[in-house]
Order: structure tokens, then sequence, then C-alpha cells
């Protein structure tokens, strides 16, 4: 059987951070960009270099970087686009230009306004300049689920002529079905006569829920590189889903013959936490693969089962995707070692400081908890080691509230070694809190959204706060995220994250 390579092609960066709410800078753009080559993606869309000069900033940023993965930049069919994409990725180790254009009638003739024969010019044009600064050159024929076969195979084979080496078959707004896709697929692969001088790949959307569907079956059809996102996200219902995708093919390699992606899948449920908390977008709880129930079992009888063969309700094995199903038990009585054990287990390399450090806060938490969860953990060192640099520490938080009382909140910070403290009234305490930041940071900031969960169950849960804040004074709303047993204190976190996040941008 002839073995078959799918090329993942990753676009968190680029499609998924157009999800509304899910702006990244350029910092959290490298974190990322860093797990996705730990993960072992080929090629990482960094982003649309024309978009924005932050957007142009972040993909070079990766590119210097990143290395292992092909770093590519997403381009109109725009003499200008093409040339901003090339100088972000001037100092890519391996770099590809993703230029396009759309083809279907109800973009052509109602969005450019443009005859048939001047967009295969201009998907032409476009090509051809983007070789002259790279010799990987991606087009997309845009909403090409909704354009005529024969005018994909026209335009295919003439943007192939020009230079292209991968081309891409759209399905921009998650219209078609798997079987339509399919047929697709094979009709392009038979009827583009140079077709073998490009990859053939798939980009697909969710809105009708068939994205991972649509984008297995194109496989099926023969496209070698599927185009997806971590967790799903993008445009309106999001993209197909990475994790879907690639442990779907692992898994039914009975089914998907002779198919295989070198995604080192053990990475993947640490990708999917990364992205979900520096977008703010949190994974809902039955999502496949990566959500918290994927591998739980709660009714008894698939309890008996499992306890008596993991087989007979898994069909994945939860280490295959990183997530450690062993039980090791921590409370305030665990020693160093045993945290070490646990954090290597993890996935963690931190360094015997980081460790101590840590461990300092575990005794913290153990103290006021009967039971330290693997969750209790994994915000310790998110909390402990911060991806934004921090201008201000929280020191100390004394909230003064009551039915008879004003509620005020007294906060001590630490900046560069000098200590800052001052007081806020409130309408609340956690407004008080917000308050009495402010004072001491001189940020203003506008609260346009705040969300609360428990990590963990229990009366002593550990919290997540989660922020988005307005400020005025940079015209941007940042989200910012803080965890604690005390739920003002991990609202004091969030609104301080967000503000450090705003200082930097400063």
């Amino acid at each position: 059987m002839d073995e078959r390579k799918i090329l993942i092609f990753d676009t968190t960066l680029r499609d998924g951070e157009q999800s509304p709410g899910a702006s990244l800078n350029t910092h959290e753009k490298l974190s990322i960009a860093k797990q996705l080559g730990a993960l072992g993606v080929d090629i990482i869309e960094a982003g649309f270099a024309a978009a924005s000069p932050g957007d142009l900033d972040a993909i070079s940023e990766v590119s210097k970087q990143v290395k292992g993965p092909i770093i590519a930049s997403l381009a109109r069919a725009v003499k200008a686009d093409i040339e901003a994409a090339a100088k972000a990725l001037e100092n890519a180790e391996r770099k590809r230009i993703h230029t396009f254009i759309a083809t279907s009638p109800i973009h052509v003739e109602k969005k450019l306004k443009m005859s048939y024969d001047a967009v295969i010019d201009a998907a032409v044009d476009a090509v051809k300049l983007a070789r002259n600064y790279s010799d990987d050159v991606e087009f997309s024929a845009e909403d090409a689920t909704r354009s005529e076969w024969d005018y994909l195979c026209k335009i295919f084979e003439k943007t192939i002529d020009a230079g292209a080496t991968t081309i891409n078959i759209p399905d921009t707004v998650g219209y078609t079905t798997p079987q339509e896709y399919y047929e697709l697929i094979k009709y392009l692969i038979n009827n583009i006569p140079n077709i073998d001088k490009a990859v053939v790949s798939v980009h697909c959307h969710n809105d009708l829920g068939m994205a991972v569907a649509n984008s297995l079956s194109a496989v099926l059809a023969g496209a070698n590189q599927v185009e997806c996102t971590i967790n799903g996200l993008g445009e309106r219902a999001g993209n197909a889903s990475l994790e879907e995708i690639v442990m779907a093919i692992k898994t039914r390699k009975d089914f998907y013959k002779g198919c295989y992606t070198t995604i080192n899948t053990k990475e993947i449920y640490k990708t999917s936490r990364l992205v979900s908390k520096l977008t703010g977008i949190r994974v809902q709880r039955n999502k496949a693969i990566v959500g918290k129930n994927a591998f739980a079992h709660e009714a008894g009888i698939h309890q008996d089962g499992v306890i008596k063969e993991k087989r007979t309700y898994e069909i994945m094995k939860p280490e295959d995707v990183g997530i450690d199903t062993s039980k090791l038990v921590l409370g305030k009585h665990s020693g160093k070692h045993g945290l070490e054990e646990r954090l290597k287990e993890m996935g963690y390399a931190l360094t015997k400081e980081q460790i101590s450090e840590i461990f300092e806060e575990f005794k913290k938490l153990a103290d006021k908890k009967k039971e330290v969860y693997e969750e209790d953990i994994r915000a310790l060192v998110d909390d402990k080691f911060k991806l934004t640099p921090q201008v201000y520490e929280l020191v100390s938080l004394q909230v003064v509230a009551g039915n008879a009382a004003s509620p005020t909140a007294t906060i001590k910070l630490i900046k560069n070694q000098e200590e800052f403290e001052d007081a806020a009234m409130g309408d609340g305490p956690v407004d008080a809190t917000f308050r009495a930041l402010e004072r001491i940071t001189f940020v203003k900031g506008k609260l346009m959204n705040y969300d609360i969960q428990a990590l963990t169950e229990g009366k002593d849960a550990l919290g997540e706060v989660n922020v988005k804040v307005y400020f005025p004074d940079i015209d941007m709303a940042i989200l910012g995220r803080g965890t604690s047993t005390d739920v003002i204190e991990a609202s004091a976190k969030a609104y301080l994250d967000a503000i450090n996040k705003a200082l930097m941008m400063m």
C-alpha cells in the first residue's frame, strides 16, 4: 500500500485570529507559533501582512524565530499585498506566499465587479509576482465550492503554469457537503492537465457543521494538504479543527488507507489550551479530542466497561493527545519531588528555580484545598510564568464589603522593586478593586466583559476570571486573565493582566 503524507497547513494565526474577539499581539502570536512548531505542523500561516502594521510585524517575528515549518503570509491578488507578504517573510527559513482571488459568480459579479477573464489575468499576474519573491506559492480560488467547475479548472491550470506550487479549493462559506466536495476534488484532479505539478489543498469552514467531514472527504478524493485551525477557530462558525483531522486519520488509518501526518499528537492538548488561553475563547466541554469531557465517563455502564477494558468506550488513548489519565493525588503533605514528577508528566520543562517558585504557590493552595488537581497545577504554572511581561505585580489586596458598608478595596502593587498602595470605593468589591488598580497605574479602562468559572470542583475550587477591557489611550480592547481560590483576587489579577498588556503597547 502506497503511503501518502497529508500536509497540515495551520491557519490559527490568520483565519483563526479573525474569530470575533480573538485578536492577538505579536508576543502572543509568537508563543503560539513556537508551540505549532513543537506540534509539528508543516505550514504556519502567520497572518495577512497587508492587513495592518501589527500583522506584518508579527509575521516577521515568527519568520525570524520559528524554524522547521514553512511560514506563510496571505495576500490578495494585489501587488501591494504580495510585496507586503514578501517583506514580512524576508527572514523565514522556508517561506510561502499565499495569494487568492474569488471565483464564484456572486463574488466576481457583485463584489469584484470584474470579468471572468480579468479575474484569471489578476490571478496569473499575482502568482508570477509572488514567484519573484518565493519558490513556494499557493493560489486559492476564494468561494470555490460555489464556482463553476470548468472555470476552476481553467484558473488553476493557468496559475499552475504561472508558477503556483499549491492550489487551494476553499469552501469559504461552509456551503458544500462531503459527497459533493469529494466529487469536486476528483473532478479537478482528473480535468486539470498540469495538476501533477501542484499540491492539491482544501480549506473548509464550518457554517453547516461539516468542515471536518468535508476536509476528510477531500483527502479520500486525493487532496494532500488540509488547511485547519487549533480548536476549529475561524470566521463565523470556524474552520476545520486540526486536532479532529489529525486524530481521525490516525485513529481510522484502516479507512484512510496509506494516509498519515507527521503531527506530534502528544502536543495537541497543550497547543489547544495555549490557544484558548491567549485568545480568550474557551473550548466547549464536549469538544472532540480536546474538550474537558472528551475522555470522561460518568454513566455507570460506561465506567464499568472502561474499568474492565478501556477500548469498550475509548477509541483513542488520551495519552496520545497529551492528556494524562493517571491519577496522582497532590495535597498539602506532598513534597517537591512529587510535584516535580507530576509537572514532567504534564509536559512542562521547568528549571529547578521555577519548580521551587511553583512549589511555594502549590503549598499555599494545598493549605486551602483538600486535593490539588491537574487543572490547579496548570493554572498555577500559567499564572506564575505569564507570557506577557509584567509591569506591575500584585503584592496584597484587602477588600471591605457588606450590606452596611461601602465596598472598599486597598491594593498594594510593586513595579521595579518600588511599592505603590492606594484604595478606592466602588459599586461592589470587584468594581472597587478595579478602580483601585486604575488609581495606582494611572491607566483607565472600560470593562466590556467579565466572566468567571471554576476550574475544579468543590467549595474550595480554583476560580478563573477572564475580562475584556477597552483602553481609550490605545483605542484597543484587551483580554486579561487571573486565577485564585478567591474570586476577588482572581478578578484583580485578571484586570491587572489587561492593564499590563496595555502598558506594554503604550
